[in-house]
């Protein structure tokens, strides 16, 4: 009698509930992580979902590429989100979403916007007011990563827009912040083809940054980046030198590589580096902690795909030296594709979230002693 009624309550209160599907059921059985760890689905219906961000209230908030933002509400805290809310439609490739301060900001290709007292307002949320408009409108790696920085400052990336070229403007392959309010655009770093993914170091606060790597040198060429922004304004390479230490065959005649600032720790070619996050939380063992967990979306032109997990970069001293497998099984022995992970978030308990684009699930993983 009592699960009758709590499924008669959670129809009448919830736009959407997010049942598990035996076919999301079959991917967890093909996931593989260390001992100890579990994942699960913690929602089970959001279509390419793509970045997260995390409000007060424990809203989440979950960007795509198919013109939706959704979000996503875990009614009863047990874990799991009972309720979906789709909060915009027909949006430019509406990827990135940060929270600050009761506002959801969200990154289109062309313009940052904002949702002010969302989190209240869920079931008929408000229009939304525009922040800054003065972005390219190139579809090709238009779509954007955001996030707040210690400073309190708006961070996002505008992407190259071609595999290989030398654009004239140079908003192109940039690094930028705003403040909050839309003002004070800044731009950080140039050289960089494609940024779908960065946090801050834990401490030091230094903004480390994913780069996805060009197409057509081959399959094991140039690797995929992870660099440092150290706080001036560099240049890391694109497009006449990949990887610190490849020239470009159609750009590069000219330059040196030296003359540009090079990764601090170089992935496979081709993985597709994008959502990371440094872990602070308390849940998982002590030599996880400030340690990175990168989001490796998966090869899309590879002769033998590879990618498609979650990997762990181990830092020490505020420099990475190694990569391992921390959730692997989306790519199949076979070479069939389950699943692309994007983004990592964690959570207030320590738990961690990953979103993937392919199944349209938020994935949970927590560690049991």
């Amino acid at each position: 009698m009592k699960g009758l009624k709590a499924i008669l309550f959670l129809m009448a209160v919830s736009p959407l509930c997010l049942a598990v599907k035996p076919e999301h059921e079959a991917v967890l059985k093909q996931l593989r992580l260390p001992y100890g760890f579990k994942i699960s689905i913690y929602a089970g219906d959001v279509p390419n979902a793509r970045q997260m961000a995390l409000g007060e209230r424990g809203v989440l908030f979950v960007g795509t590429r198919d013109g939706n933002v959704y979000a996503l509400r875990d009614n009863d805290g047990d874990g799991v989100a009972e309720q979906r809310f789709t909060l915009a439609k027909e949006l430019y490739l509406p990827n990135g979403v940060a929270y600050k301060s009761g506002a959801l900001y969200v990154a289109e290709v062309n313009r940052i916007i904002r949702f002010d007292e969302i989190e209240a307002n869920l079931d008929n949320p408000p229009k939304p007011s525009v922040v800054f408009d003065k972005l390219p409108s190139d579809k090709h790696h238009g779509w954007k990563y955001l996030k707040f920085g210690p400073d309190g400052k708006l961070y996002s990336a505008i992407g190259a827009p071609c595999n290989i070229c030398n654009p004239e403007d140079k908003l192109y392959g940039s690094l930028f912040r705003i403040n909050a309010d839309g003002s004070g655009f800044q731009i950080l770093a140039n050289g960089i083809r494609n940024t779908v993914g960065f946090d801050w170091e834990p401490g030091t606060h230094h903004l480390f940054f994913n780069d996805n790597g060009r197409d057509n040198l081959g399959d094991d060429v140039p690797p995929d980046e992870l660099n440092q922004w150290t706080g001036a304004n560099l240049h890391y390479g694109f497009p006449y030198c990949h990887a610190g230490a490849i020239t470009d065959p159609e750009f590069g005649a000219k330059m040196k590589c030296g003359q540009f600032q090079g990764p601090v720790w170089r992935y496979k070619a081709h993985i597709a580096p994008l959502g990371m996050r440094f872990y602070t939380g308390q849940q998982f063992p002590e030599h996880y902690y400030k340690q990175l967990f990168v989001a490796q979306h998966g090869s899309w032109n590879r002769s033998v795909p590879q990618g498609y997990q979650v990997a762990l970069v181990k830092f020490s001293q505020g420099e990475p030296f190694s990569e391992q497998a921390f959730i692997s099984g989306w790519l199949t022995a076979s070479g069939q594709v389950l699943g692309r992970p994007v983004d990592v978030l964690q959570m207030p308990d320590g738990s961690l979230l990953v979103s993937d684009d392919k199944l349209g699930v938020i994935y949970k993983v927590e560690y049991k002693k």
